[in-house]
């Protein structure tokens, strides 16, 4: 029996390793069953997880969707509003330029350009008669003040400046007076001059009651009474000159100085209606057979009549000129054109 165990013991040596890998494997096997079981419960976690969100993302998809077609609506309509305003807007200005034309009356010239367009009518009232310029600015550039012969100190005429600069419209500009420096006549500007957005000589704002007037570099009229450089600056100005007195702003008169008021006189005038379509007048005066000057009172009331919603009074008397298309329109005081500091131009 011993010899039998002996023996069997010899025949199963062989496989005893085998046997005890085999039960430490299964052992390692009953360990390894709880975290399987938990990893199989996180992945079906995991899996419910994903498919949430796989339908948040498709519904936040079709939200998405939804609001680019409620976007797309609202842009085709606010574009169709916009249409709808553009063609109201443009009904308007057309209403209004028809409104302009007949306080105006009938027009006696036309030019019309890349950068502008002017109408010219005749004003005949009692007692004066002068030239009435509206103008229509697509550029900012078609308006220019010039200095004459473009040298500061200088005199030319109107029509001179007009000729040397193609200009299809020119009137006088500002104020100014002849002075001695080093034996020699030269034209001092008063206030401010503006060329190209520079002002042409320092700040000067003696006596304290001169305007500035002008346009900025959007082609629009701005002026005011400014008392320092940087008030003046601030109107952004492009072209402009000098002079007194303001004699409109907001459609409303502004107080004339006495020594002003009630004085006959040739006249040049600059101004705005309220779609910033500029308006230039000359009116003739001193000439009993002919116009024999307007007082600025009349002016002012004469403006409102017209429409007109700021004008300022440029240097008159003799130095009030109108140049059209190669020809001075107006008969100034002096029966000839005078000499003066600067003038304004529109270019084709």
């Amino acid at each position: 029996m011993y010899k039998i165990s002996l023996f069997m013991l010899f025949l199963v040596a062989p496989f005893l390793p085998l046997f005890l890998v085999s039960q430490e494997f299964m052992h390692q096997e009953k360990l390894l069953e709880l975290p399987t079981t938990v990893l199989q419960e996180e992945v079906k976690q995991l899996q419910k997880e994903m498919d949430l969100l796989q339908e948040k993302v498709m519904a936040l998809g079709i939200n998405i969707e939804e609001q680019e077609q409620t976007f797309r609506f609202q842009e085709e309509s606010l574009s169709e509003f916009s249409q709808v305003s553009t063609t109201h807007r443009q009904l308007s200005d057309d209403v209004y330029e028809q409104k302009i034309l007949d306080m105006l009356g009938p027009t006696v010239a036309t030019y019309i350009s890349d950068k502008t367009e002017i109408k010219i009518f005749q004003l005949a009232e009692l007692g004066y008669r002068g030239y009435i310029a509206k103008v229509k600015l697509f550029d900012p550039q078609g308006f220019k003040v010039v200095l004459a012969q473009d040298t500061l100190g200088k005199l030319e005429t109107t029509s001179s400046a007009a000729k040397r600069t193609s200009a299809v419209l020119a009137i006088n500009g500002g104020g100014f007076y002849t002075e001695r420096r080093n034996g020699l006549s030269y034209a001092q500007m008063i206030g401010n001059t503006v060329v190209d957005g520079n002002l042409v000589e320092s700040f000067n704002g003696y006596p304290g009651d001169l305007f500035f007037a002008g346009i900025n570099h959007q082609g629009q009229v701005v002026g005011g009474i400014p008392a320092s450089e940087r008030e003046l600056m601030s109107l952004e100005p492009y072209q402009g000159v000098s002079f007194i007195p303001v004699l409109l702003k907001e459609r409303k008169k502004v107080a004339i100085p006495d020594k002003w008021k009630t004085t006959r006189q040739p006249r040049t005038i600059i101004g705005k209606y309220a779609n910033d379509d500029l308006i230039m007048i000359v009116i003739d005066g001193r000439q009993n057979n002919w116009s024999i000057g307007v007082t600025l009172e009349s002016l002012q009331d004469k403006l409102l009549e017209l429409g007109v919603k700021d004008a300022y009074n440029l240097d008159g008397g003799g130095s009030s000129a109108m140049y059209f298309n190669g020809v001075l329109l107006n008969k100034p005081s002096d029966g000839r054109e005078r000499p003066v500091a600067n003038n304004i131009v529109i270019i084709p």
